[in-house]
């Protein structure tokens, strides 16, 4: 059976599902905050004293079928009181949920007594979600709360070290999770080479990471899906907030443009350490550059009773600078906008087009080098996304995605006098489309089934020149395409299925199994994921990444949702797995196929998650245990060798405690194996030198890492209108010299002696900063 021809069925089998069912009439509206106007995204529906219950989407927007007759309705979301309505239900209806503020009804430290827990019925696994308070609350450096480094806490994600934007979730390498903002892809989410992420706190609304058995609507990636949503903004009231730390300030604004109807939100940041440096009387470092900058941007409107439209967008620059000798600027730019419409009672449909801009640009100019070397990937995104709430037992999601891709892999423009030439490598054009479907089904009581397919088309663009490659890596043959001319077409099919057993109302088991498939992959001689890295799309040579996961999980939450216990295990085979040749150019050659190498992958292990959501003290611990690996002909004699990202232990401790209304303390500490890294195995000497050779690849261990960070904050000022509060925060607080690179040299003292000499980016880093709000 044709793939298309399996789409179709699957949606048609799932229409016949749910029209056996008998129901009456339907309760669908809107969960929103009634202080900000806010929707709510995941809030929970729930009819008491039956089993029919449901949740909000992304936008806020619920809809449940019942029989004629009279119930009592109750909605629900963390940190908000809840609201209940008794209806009489012989039409359908439709309201509008608003929840007030439950800090207007109990003392902070109650609020955090109203959990949610983690949903057992769903059949969804290896899903995370972090609330803004949540982030907030862990300590960071230089006073910085981030998002990034917060989901490097949970379970099957590994932080790639400090100094380093790039993570692993479950052995997948940096360039494997897909960073989405409002839908919009984030090519690299860091500043100041990874010591910050381009997520701002304050803009941001809702996360939830994905680290397998994603949802049929996400693709592109093999490893995870980050889904990060920003704040609509304050429709009811303005409000200002911001912060000054110690290199950085920010400042949020927010408010309606005509209240109850639409707002705006305007959050910008922006680091000076720059401005410290030209205060230095040293000219080496007062011409220095060194700062970031970002503003998010949104604004709603509510075009009537069923449309809302919303347009949101994100723009952020880092500018590294030594003197005039080096320069590295690079920056992204997003915008999205979207159109939710209601069609009838069970009909929800988002359309959302989307742009996306990466670019980084080198500056050189040393000796007789004088050059810019500049590369860039955009991309135009239209994506048609439908809800059918068919029934109470089938909740169906299908719609299409079509993007296209301009990547401008390298251009180098050289100054007069320069020893090099100006080049240009090849321009290159993509087409990707995808077809989805999916369908959340209650098969019974106890068991709840989501099941769907991706069809995934990618389409290699002319113009340009593309290469037959040898063995050997040479270039046999090379063929030209005329502009928008069809090189080669890759069609995938991605079947999802996830499966959950509840076997009382806190405890269940879940299944899954699901493919995804990658177009885009980031070529990288280093180990670190950095802004000079170069994205590519497949080619005639190099295929589409595929991985298969299967995972099995165990689901309990504790003690009335005050504790929640995750484990979940799960195994992933990786097929046509990207690594360079020894000794591969892979940033100034048009064949970029002729340094590559292809192999399979495998990546299996089990996380632990206990998790405490109630009291005065929170928060959770989490192990991985793990183990990845990579095949690849011509590398390591043809044998499994480690991958990069291959960590066997990972353990994290996040606490928080609520000692007042006055003072929270926070920690957390980190623990992880290694990365795995080739190092030289020997040395011999020639006309005097030290020639350093190597044997297998990733046979060697960088030291284990580890780092606790303590934060205390204090809440200065609490009244309606106004609020400020102290943030004290130290990382790294026992003084742990991680490593950050080890490289081999020769003794100085004696000559026949080779040196390891390490070199860590911090010790120990106290910060304060200020945070207001009114």
């Amino acid at each position: 059976m044709k793939p298309t021809k399996l789409i179709l069925c699957i949606l048609f089998m799932m229409i016949c599902m749910g029209s056996k069912a008998q129901d009456k009439f339907t309760i669908s509206g809107t969960v929103t905050s009634q202080k900000t106007g806010e929707t709510l995204i995941g809030a929970s529906v729930r009819i008491v004293n039956t089993s029919f219950g449901t949740s909000s989407n992304e936008y806020g927007f619920f809809s449940i079928t019942l029989p004629e007759g009279t119930y009592t309705i109750e909605i629900t979301s963390v940190g908000l009181a809840p609201t209940v309505q008794k209806i009489t239900l012989n039409k359908n209806l439709k309201i509008k949920a608003l929840l007030s503020d439950a800090s207007t009804q109990m003392d902070e430290v109650t609020i955090r007594s109203i959990p949610k827990g983690r949903s057992i019925t769903s059949p969804q696994m290896g899903v995370e979600k972090l609330s803004v308070n949540e982030i907030k609350g862990i300590p960071a450096l230089f006073g910085e709360r981030d998002v990034m480094k917060a989901i490097q806490l949970l379970p099957g994600i590994q932080s790639s070290g400090d100094g380093n934007s790039g993570f692993y979730v479950r052995g997948g390498a940096a360039d494997q999770n897909l960073i989405l903002l409002d839908e919009a892809p984030v090519y690299n989410a860091s500043h100041l080479l990874g010591f910050f992420s381009t997520f701002n706190p304050d803009a941001v609304k809702d996360v939830t990471v994905y680290k397998g058995g994603m949802p049929a609507q996400y693709g592109g990636r093999l490893s995870s899906v980050v889904d990060v949503t920003m704040n609509d903004g304050n429709n009811q009231d303005y409000k200002v907030s911001g912060g000054v730390g110690l290199i950085s300030a920010k400042l949020n604004v927010e408010g309606p443009i005509q209240k109850g109807k639409s707002s705006f939100l305007i959050s910008g940041r922006r680091t000076y350490a720059d401005i410290f440096l030209k205060l230095s009387p040293d000219s080496n470092i007062n011409h220095d550059q060194l700062y970031f900058y970002d503003l998010n941007a949104k604004m709603n409107y509510e075009l009537g009773k069923n449309d809302k439209l919303y347009l949101s967008g994100y723009f952020g620059r880092d500018d590294l600078g030594f003197k005039s000798t080096f320069g590295l600027n690079w920056g992204n730019a997003t915008a999205t906008l979207r159109w939710n419409h209601i069609f009838n009672d069970k009909l929800f449909s988002n359309t959302s087009l989307i742009y996306s801009d990466y670019d980084d640009k080198i500056t050189i100019n040393s000796g007789v080098i004088n050059a810019n070397i500049f590369s860039q990937i955009k991309d135009w995104n239209l994506k048609q996304e439908f809800q059918l709430f068919l029934n109470n037992t089938n909740n169906i999601r299908f719609g299409f995605n079509t993007i296209f891709h301009t990547m401008r892999p390298g251009e180098v423009s050289a100054g007069s006098g320069s020893s090099i030439n100006s080049s240009s490598l090849q321009d290159r054009y993509s087409w990707e489309n995808a077809l989805y479907v999916s369908d959340t089904w209650q098969a019974s009581k106890k068991i709840n089934i989501t099941y769907g397919a991706r069809l995934t088309a990618f389409s290699i663009l002319g113009k340009g020149d593309f290469y037959n490659i040898d063995s050997a890596g040479n270039v046999t043959d090379t063929l030209h395409y005329a502009p928008g001319q069809f090189v080669k077409t890759y069609l995938n099919l991605e079947p999802r299925l996830a499966i959950s057993y509840v076997f009382n109302s806190s405890t269940s088991i879940k299944a899954s199994y699901v493919r995804n498939v990658q177009n885009l992959h980031l070529i990288s001689n280093s180990t670190a994921s950095l802004p000079t890295d170069k994205w590519v799309a497949s080619t005639n040579i190099i295929k589409p990444e595929i991985s298969d996961q299967v995972a099995l999980g165990y689901y309990k939450n504790l003690d009335n949702n005050k504790y929640e216990l995750t484990v979940e295990t799960y195994y992933k085979a990786l097929q046509h797995q990207i690594d360079y040749r020894d000794g591969a150019n892979v940033y100034d050659n048009n064949a970029i196929e002729s340094q590559l190498l292809f192999g399979i992958g495998r990546s299996y292990g089990i996380e632990m998650l206990l998790k405490k959501q109630v009291g005065k003290i929170t928060g959770w611990v989490s192990y991985t245990l793990s183990k990845t690996e990579v095949k690849i002909d011509g590398i390591n004699n043809n044998q499994w060798y480690n991958a990069t990202q291959d960590h066997t232990h990972n353990i994290a401790i996040t606490l928080s405690y609520q000692r007042n209304k006055k003072w929270s303390f926070a920690a957390n500490w980190v623990f992880y194996t290694g990365a795995a890294v080739t190092y030289p195995s020997g040395k011999y000497i020639i006309g005097g030198a030290p020639v350093f050779y190597y044997t297998g690849r990733n046979q060697y261990r960088f030291p284990d890492y580890h780092r606790l960070d303590l934060s205390a904050t204090c809440q200065l000022k609490k009244h309606k209108h106004y609020s400020s509060e102290l943030n004290f925060s130290l990382y790294n607080a026992y003084g742990r010299a991680n490593a950050y690179t080890i490289d081999f040299q020769q003794s100085k003292t004696d000559p026949t002696q080779t040196e390891a000499v390490q070199t860590s980016l911090f010790k120990m880093i106290p910060s304060i900063s200020y945070n207001f709000k009114f």
